[in-house]
């Protein structure tokens, strides 16, 4: 009866034997295409995650190898799944316990997360362990200035934001949180008049055909907070001077050219009510209250899309300011207002290439001949919900080109050369419910984390092109648009972003700005990277995490992303600072700004769609 187990125990000693005679292992671990063969060692790394910069920086990795007793194989390291661009140089472990495997990424290792597997073999079975690899940007911050950028190599690019008033928007006529206006502190705020608190309605000649009520205690509002400078748009022609469009363009009524004096005396009695003391019509005197001045006029609003051809809208800028100018010498102009339709790729109507040869021709080839103190245009990224996230940044870098060309064409005439390029709206989506009945859907990437990395992008694109001002749409609004919740009065995360562009580059519209500095970065796809020197010495560098995580997102959350941060060649800072706005800030009260070390190389870390901020004091 004891017989077959004796034999058992002589068959499973020869299997032990050959083990040990072929190197096979027998001791216990992960196995890779061993079948049922065991290991006899194990593998252990010194970490489970490893920074490798782009610029080519080592990245090493400790190696263990615990044996068991009696097993002095040579053991072999190897790497699977790298991506691209990078390599791995091993210290083998040989017969020993220890080794190495030290990656190193380059630029063409693109940024982002990745997990490499750590394999080792001693001939026989094969046993991995995973590692978090991080290939990082390296943004290096010259001490030079980027004199080509900018304005002669200056940051000077003004924020504002936008009041429309109309009867749609009660939010507007009634007392305002008018604090959280102070406190964000925009310039140049634009007051938008919609077509129901255009202050004439008929022309009659009685004095019923005026009406300041509803109009006013916005404009009284908007010139007694901020900079005190808004910019007063007369968008649109009242309603009598204004024709049935049947271009099918969608644009249900058009101004009548035949209307044009009248239009501009129309205009001139703006000017006359707010800043030189009013006038008469019908027996009764209009005059804004007593004080009020406005500097900054619009004329128009997005006439390449409200059905004016370029000579018509160059004939009624000609025609309307010299008759406002006449009432009040000191006022200024916003000229062209075009609706930047590029992103709808709707080149005829949107494109400046279509619009701009026609205004800066001579006067005597029918050009603009009247007073041009800042020309602007509008940007949006997308005119529907539907647009992907990589659809919407892509848009960006072709704003930039925009704005280039704006400056390109203005310099063609000695007498536009000096003029700025202001952004008077901007937003993620232009999308709005319409009264024809098409679909709307509100989309929120113009409130959260998305428009924290889109709208920082935008600025320092724009801004390094030689853009002067950015003026977002709109103040109170949905969650499409708006900095402040229309209903409850609460910021939204859009608030804060605006709130520390100002503060983090700071230009009052006279003095000079901060300079751009020169940035060399190792990637530029996914994160937008601007670096300024202050006049005292402090530095400030923005990263907006423009990174998306799947090319078919749609407010997504963003993908991670890390910049090793160098700034040698400044020398050396006494104090730093870190402000990150994503979607952990707080709403109600804002980001916080912490204290970091300096240093001369500092890693940040980016945790998808978001800007931060760091700053170095001397």
């Amino acid at each position: 009866m004891r017989k077959p187990f004796m034999q058992a125990r002589w068959v499973a000693g020869l299997a032990v034997l050959a083990g040990l005679l072929t190197g096979c292992p027998t001791g216990s671990g992960p196995v890779e295409g061993g079948g049922s063969q065991t290991l006899d060692f194990t593998l252990t790394l010194s970490t489970s995650s490893v920074l490798a910069p782009q610029d080519g920086t080592p990245a090493p990795v400790g190696v263990a190898i615990q044996r068991d007793a009696g097993n002095t194989n040579s053991v072999t390291l190897t790497a699977a799944e790298l991506p691209a661009g990078m390599q791995a140089r091993f210290v083998q472990p040989g017969s020993g316990s220890a080794g190495t495997v030290t990656l190193v990424a380059s630029e063409a290792t693109p940024a982002g997360t990745y997990t490499v597997s750590i394999q080792a073999s001693d001939g026989g079975p094969t046993t991995s362990q995973p590692l978090t690899v991080e290939v990082g940007i390296v943004a290096t911050v010259g001490n030079t200035v980027d004199s080509i950028s900018g304005v002669g190599g200056k940051l000077q690019e003004f924020m504002g934001t936008v009041f429309e008033p109309d009867i749609w928007r009660q939010e507007y006529f009634l007392p305002p949180n008018w604090d959280t206006v102070n406190a964000l502190g925009p310039k140049h705020i634009r007051i938008a008049i919609a077509l129901d608190y255009i202050p004439m309605q008929t022309n009659t000649g009685q004095a019923s055909d005026w009406n300041f009520n509803n109009l006013d205690p916005t404009v009284m509002a908007v010139l007694g907070v901020s900079d005190h400078s808004p910019i007063f748009a007369v968008s649109e022609a009242p309603p009598f001077l204004n024709i049935p469009s049947n271009d099918g363009s969608g644009v249900q009524f058009v101004f009548n050219d035949a209307n044009l004096q009248t239009f501009a005396q129309y205009c001139a009695n703006l000017v006359r009510y707010y800043n030189t003391g009013g006038f008469d019509w019908g027996g009764q005197h209009f005059q804004a209250p007593a004080g009020t001045h406005i500097t900054w006029w619009e004329v128009f609003n997005e006439y390449n899309t409200n059905g004016l051809l370029p000579t018509q809208y160059i004939q009624l800028y000609n025609t309307v300011v010299p008759a406002m100018k006449a009432v009040d010498p000191t006022i200024k102009f916003t000229a062209l207002e075009l609706a930047d339709a590029t992103y709808l790729g709707d080149y005829l109507m949107g494109d400046p290439r279509n619009n701009l040869p026609w205004f800066v021709a001579s006067p005597a080839d029918g050009g603009v001949s009247a007073q041009v103190d800042a020309v602007t245009l509008h940007l949006y990224s997308a005119a529907q919900q539907s647009d992907t996230d990589a659809k919407i940044f892509a848009t960006i870098p072709g704003f930039a080109n925009d704005i280039r060309y704006f400056y390109q064409e203005l310099r063609t005439r000695p007498d536009l050369a000096s003029v700025p390029v202001w952004v008077t709206e901007s937003g993620v989506n232009v999308a709005f419910p319409s009264s024809s009945g098409s679909s709307f859907v509100l989309d929120p990437r113009g409130t959260n984390a998305f428009l924290a990395a889109w709208q920082p992008y935008v600025f320092s694109q724009i801004g390094k092109a030689g853009n002067q001002g950015l003026v977002q749409w709109d103040f109170t609004d949905d969650a499409q648009r708006g900095l402040v919740n229309e209903n409850t009065n609460l910021n939204y995360l859009s608030y804060w972003v605006e709130y520390w562009l100002l503060r983090k580059f700071p230009w009052d519209g006279v003095t000079p700005g901060p300079d751009i500095l020169d940035l060399n970065a190792t990637e530029t796809s996914t994160v937008e990277i601007l670096a300024t020197r202050n006049s005292d010495g402090s530095v400030v560098v923005m990263m907006a995490d423009h990174a998306v995580h799947a090319p078919n997102d749609n407010n997504g959350p963003g993908d991670p992303r890390t910049v090793i941060l160098d700034v040698t060649a400044l020398g050396t800072f006494t104090t730093a600072t870190q402000l990150t706005i994503d979607a952990n800030t707080d709403t109600v009260n804002g980001p916080a700004e912490v204290a970091i070390a300096p240093a001369a190389r500092m890693t940040v870390s980016l945790g998808g769609y978001g800007v931060t901020f760091v700053t170095l004091h001397p």
